[in-house]
């Protein structure tokens, strides 16, 4: 330990060559002005080295492993050995243990006082590895997060065993900061933040309640929690949405809102019975979300040029579509924000509000007090628009003051669930839309999916199957998939990128519509004439690149022939 102590970093990175002498002297210098910063962080400032090229240099000379801990299979077991607040303040983090020893992750092992501390807190020998600063970082957070959402479940089980469920309901309500099942609902939440889930899924069965989460699309188990945890659980949530807490037998919907690390999230309540008792749907509506091609609202450049130039447009319909979390509102609310920054009278009408953006004038839709889109939408006429914002067309009523409204001088955006852009268009006239009002309002529709990607982590190229050949015609030899890892769960897939497909409404397309063409028909003309990629199309294209799988692509373009 006292040869490592003295090691000096600036002649370890010298004589690896990363650096010259005349670069450390200047680097000598400017930490003696600084008042004593670590000679590693200014040659890292100057840009002279990198972090990996400093880690190498030091895992060399230490003969210690170098790991790249986003791939590292951690042990949670092992990471409960020390606290968090220690795991933080040093940023070292326990991640396995082997022959007697356990394996802690660090950025400085040069921090022989740290190292120590945490050996006598675990009371076993530990061998180190390094680990760049902001994944070891990002690593003590979702672990914590995790032991964090497990010890609030085992402390439900464990206070409301053989307990009354009624008297538990009456002390979390009382709003206890310290009750069991208060401190798991936060719990839960913040796991759900921390793994990105879209939903948190609460389900009662004969014997146990399952919890769920929504990541990437695909339902992961989470947790299992007592039976006799439910009825506190969902009462808890009922609280936290303003729903009725005595009433069971009928669905219910709420809503709050919660900050978590700094970010406010809305929380959408959904309460349905169940013959096992009632399930709850938390689906977590981020403020700000990342998304790949930010800048093009997500979509290729070509996909954007279009739409763009829809939006350009003085009145007319725009339709987003696609199904449910398809990102259909992150694409309006993209394009809403862009409008907002022209001179004009944006506003719309909602159910829910997801996300409140500047110079908007949103409505929140309220069926029991009267105000549904029909209503809503008529009133928005009268406060002098220019652009409408319609949360979802659901019936032949919406549609048509939608229509009257774009013929009238309005642009207005609005979703509908469809399979492609073309059925969108037969889908308004089967629900009572008028083919020749139809045809002079509608500027054009964008259909949209989410496609997952491959994890990075565990990607290995395949061969496809002769039946995925067959199904595309030809072989795509670059195709990936992930075989499962402790990054994505064990799913394969990392994260969603959006596909989209763009029909315009030219002059000839007008026509069509007019007459009643087949959807078909009217796909076929805008492949032909308007160089439109189906979805089928871009997903290829995403498989191609290795991006997303071919399971993927027939997952969400099986019935694009």
């Amino acid at each position: 330990m006292a040869d490592n102590s003295k090691i000096r970093i600036g002649d370890l990175m010298v004589s690896a060559g990363y650096i010259t002498e005349d670069q450390l002297k200047e680097a000598l210098g400017i930490q003696k002005e600084s008042g004593g910063k670590r000679i590693g962080q200014v040659l890292l400032d100057l840009g002279y080295v990198t972090e990996v090229q400093m880690l190498s240099a030091l895992a060399d000379r230490l003969d210690v492993q170098l790991i790249d801990i986003t791939a590292f299979q951690i042990d949670t077991d092992t990471v409960k050995l020390i606290p968090k607040q220690l795991a933080e303040q040093y940023n070292m983090l326990p991640i396995a243990q082997e022959n007697g020893e356990v394996i802690l992750a660090v950025n400085d092992p040069l921090n022989l006082y740290a190292i120590e501390d945490i050996r006598q807190t675990i009371g076993m020998p530990v061998r180190t590895v390094l680990a760049e600063e902001n994944p070891l970082k990002e690593a003590i957070n979702y672990q914590y997060a995790g032991i964090k959402a497990r010890m609030a479940a085992e402390n439900a089980n464990a206070n409301t065993a053989g307990m009354n469920v009624d008297e538990l309901v009456i002390d979390t309500s009382a709003g206890a900061d310290d009750a069991p099942i208060i401190n798991l609902v936060n719990s839960l939440l913040d796991k759900a933040f921390q793994d990105n889930a879209s939903d948190v899924h609460i389900e009662p069965f004969e014997t146990n309640v399952m919890v769920r989460m929504r990541i990437d699309g695909t339902l992961i188990d989470y947790i299992t929690l007592q039976k006799n945890v439910q009825d506190s659980l969902v009462a808890r949530i009922k609280i936290m949405g303003d729903m009725d807490i005595a009433e069971r037998r009928i669905p219910q919907d709420g809503h709050f809102r919660v900050r978590i690390q700094g970010q406010i999230v809305n929380i959408r309540v959904n309460v349905i019975p169940t013959v096992f008792g009632e399930k709850v749907v938390m689906r977590l509506i981020m403020s700000a979300v990342n998304i790949d091609n930010n800048s093009t609202f997500g979509m290729t450049p070509e996909c954007y040029e279009k739409f763009t130039k829809m939006l350009m447009s003085p009145n007319g319909l725009i339709y987003i579509t696609g199904p449910t979390g398809s990102g259909k509102s992150t694409t309006l609310y993209n394009a809403l924000g862009s409008l907002s920054q022209k001179p004009i009278n944006i506003s719309t009408i909602e159910d829910p509000v997801e996300k409140n953006l500047p110079r908007l004038n949103q409505v929140q839709v309220h069926p029991t007090a009267g105000l549904t889109f029909e209503i809503g939408l008529r009133a928005l006429m009268r406060q002098d628009p220019d652009v409408i914002m319609v949360g979802e067309t659901r019936d032949a009523e919406t549609a048509a003051i939608s229509i009257r409204a774009a013929v009238t001088g309005h642009l207005v955006l609005s979703t509908l669930h469809t399979n492609d852009a073309a059925s969108t268009i037969v889908r308004l006239v089967d629900i009572g839309a008028e083919p020749y009002m139809l045809s002079s309002a509608l500027v054009g529709v964008v259909a949209q999916r989410l496609m997952r990607k491959v994890c990075p982590y565990c990607a290995k190229p395949y061969p496809l199957t002769e039946t995925q050949i067959d199904f595309l015609g030809h072989d795509i030899p670059n195709a990936k998939k992930g075989t499962g890892c402790g990054q994505c769960h064990n799913s394969g897939y990392l994260g969603r990128t959006a596909i989209h497909e763009i029909l315009v409404v030219d002059k000839t397309m007008r026509k069509m519509i007019a007459a009643g063409a087949e959807a078909e028909e009217m796909k076929q003309y805008a492949i032909k004439n308007q160089g439109m990629k189906t979805l089928r199309m871009a997903a290829e294209l995403l498989v191609e690149q290795g991006i997303t799988s071919m399971e993927e692509l027939e997952r969400v373009a099986y019935n694009d022939d």
